[in-house]
Parts: C-alpha cells; structure tokens; sequence
C-alpha cells in the first residue's frame, strides 16, 4: 500500500468531522431563520478567467492568488512572495457588471495570507415608483438606483507537517445594497484543504460551514409603501437571511508529455443541502451537481482550457425531460511573473447570444534580496 494513503484518508476523515460538527447547528439554525435555497448567489459565479474556462474545475489543483475565492489551501502553494489578480467580466449583455480584485502575500514559509474583493452590481436602474404625480405621469420623477453585491475575504493558508496536505480558511464580510430601499450586513466561515502526491491533486471546500448570515434592513418612505399598497406589491420587513452549507470536492491529475507539454484535468463534485435543486443529481436531501476541466500547457507559458458543467434536468413546453450542459473554453498566456487568461463563458443561459468574454490577469512580485 502507498505510505501516501493513510495521510490522505486521515485528513478526509478529519475535514468531514469538522465539517459535520458545523454543519449539525448550522441546520439547527435554519429552522429559526429564513433559509434562502439561492441565497448570495453572486458568490457563486466564480472569479478568473482561467477557472471560468474550466467550468470551475480548480478547487484541487489551484494554487494562486484565486485561491482566496476557491480553496484558500491553495494559497501556500504559490512561488511567489507576493501576487495579485484582477478580472473584470460583464453578464446579460452588459446589464450586470462583476469585478473581483485580490492580493496575497507570504507570511513565513509555511503560511500565507490573502485579501479578495467582489462586486457584482447593475446599475441605473430606473426607480419609476413616483412616475405618476396627481393622476398624471410625470418623467422628471423617475430617478435611477443600483443594486449591488459586495463580499470581503480574509484567507489564511498554513502548510501542514504531513508532506503535500494544506489547509486554509475565509472570514467573509457581505454587504448587499438596493439604492436608499434596503442594506444587508453578512458574515461567515469557509474551511478548505488540499492534498499532492505523485502528480495527483485532491481537495475539499466547505464553504459557508457555519451557515453565513445575512441581515436585511429596509428603509420605505411612507410615500413608497402607499405606492406599494395601492399596487398591490408587498411591503418588505426586515429579516435575516441564512446561506446553508456547501460542500465542494475535487480530484484531478497533472500529466507531463515529453519535455514541453503538459495535460492537467480537474473534476468537482459540489453538494449541496437545501432543497431539491434542478441540477444533474437532486433530491430533498442532498444535491450533487459534477463539473470538469482540462489544461493543456506547452511550455508552462500557453495554455488551452476547455470545461463542461452546469448540468440541468429541463422539461420544455410538451413535459418532455432532458439533461443539458454548458461547455467553457478558454485560453492563457504566461511571460515570466504576468499572466494574461481569457474565457468564453456565461452563468447559466446556456445561449449563445449572451456569452460573455472574461480577462483576467495575474502578476507575481518577490522580495528584493538583500
């Protein structure tokens, strides 16, 4: 038997205990709060281009600044002393605008730590509440608003004494904002861990593993409600909206050819445990929604990425039931510390009308020595 092995199984035992002791209150608190299957969904589109390409297929073999975002463990296997990534990417039709920005830095040798910002928003958006004025309308009421996402991650990485295994940890700060109407505060835990051995990469994110909690606040002017009341829409109380756990599991290889090129693949499986979702493999209890990436590389400097996943059981207009995918593709260039990644993607449409070209780039930065 591999010596490797029980090093593997150990820490899987070890995660899935953490994981259940957290996730045990976390559904305890579901029943007191309102629990929300699509809650902060925004965090769940995914950040840089390289991963986008690979339909999100990176939470075991990632190793950079993204790491924040996808499995903060990854961020002590970075070569670099410092490194910071940007992407900016524009989703139906360039109505809604997703910016993601990151930075890491070592600590010592063994640990490191990352700092990730997210904004995802549409903005301008017409407020025609007051358009009609003493029974006439009236265009100079209509005034514009955004509703916008915000998420801040603080990640700590730490490499553990067991060759090849690390583990890292997010504390995330959500505020989420619909003009002057309504403000959210948020906060919670992620827990990740990876493990290298002979080419192969193994990983586990929980994210959201004690439940994330977010607390809204609406603020309607009198006038506002008696819009609402006469419209027959309902008037919004104040509420916290709790974000359950979610399990991501990944395993993927690295195969060298030759002296140049290089073929990495990645599959995830992403669990999920709040209602039966839509997806390739749901139920009441559990969800299980797969997804896979392949690198291509030559010469660690050009790279080709192709990914396939948001897997649906859809039913169209007859009753008729069929699985459908969505397949990424994406390209990547890296010039000694720059790295430049480009992906065809979308978050979930499916039509080619509103794919979206996503640029991302990383750059790597030493110490000076003295």
């Amino acid at each position: 038997m591999d010596k490797q092995q029980p090093i593997l199984f150990t820490s899987y035992k070890f995660l899935v205990s953490v994981l259940c002791s957290l996730l045990i209150p976390a559904l305890t608190f579901a029943q007191i709060y309102e629990s929300r299957k699509y809650s902060n969904e925004f965090l769940s589109i995914g950040v840089d281009a390289r991963a986008l390409g690979m339909s999100n297929s990176v939470v075991g073999g990632v190793e950079d600044v993204t790491s924040g975002y996808w499995n903060p463990a990854g961020l002590v296997r970075g070569s670099s002393d410092y490194q910071a990534a940007l992407m900016h990417a524009e989703y139906f039709a360039g109505i809604a605008k997703f910016d993601y920005g990151s930075f890491s830095t070592k600590i010592d040798e063994k640990s490191v730590l990352g700092l990730s910002i997210i904004r995802f928003g549409i903005d301008k958006i017409p407020n025609t509440i007051r358009l009609i004025e003493n029974g006439t309308i009236n265009y100079n009421n209509i005034t514009e608003f955004s509703a916008v996402d915000y998420a801040f991650l603080i990640s700590y990485a730490r490499k553990s004494n067991k060759t090849g295994l690390t583990y890292g940890g997010n504390a995330k700060i959500i505020y989420r904002e619909i003009g002057d109407f309504a403000t959210a505060y948020g906060f919670g835990l992620d827990l990740g861990m990876q493990y290298h051995a002979n080419n192969w990469n193994f990983g586990a994110m929980g994210r959201d593993i004690t439940s994330t909690f977010n607390a809204w606040n609406f603020t309607l002017d009198e006038e506002t409600k008696e819009v609402f009341e006469q419209t027959g829409n309902e008037i919004p109380e104040s509420v916290v909206e709790l974000t359950l756990p979610k399990l991501m599991l990944a395993t993927g290889k690295y195969f060298p050819i030759g002296q140049k090129f290089s073929i990495f693949s990645e599959l995830n499986l992403d669990l999920t445990f709040d209602g039966e979702r839509n997806v390739a493999f749901g139920s009441k209890y559990v969800n299980v929604e797969p997804h896979l990436g392949i690198e291509g590389g030559f010469a660690k400097m050009i790279f080709l990425r192709f990914g396939i996943g948001n897997f649906q059981n859809e039913e169209d207009i007859d009753g008729i039931r069929s699985l459908t995918f969505q397949p990424n593709f994406g390209v990547g260039i890296k010039i000694k510390s720059v790295a430049i990644d480009y992906a065809l993607t979308d978050i979930g449409d499916r039509s080619v009308a509103i794919y979206s070209n996503v640029f991302s780039l990383k750059v790597d930065l030493n110490r000076r020595k003295k």
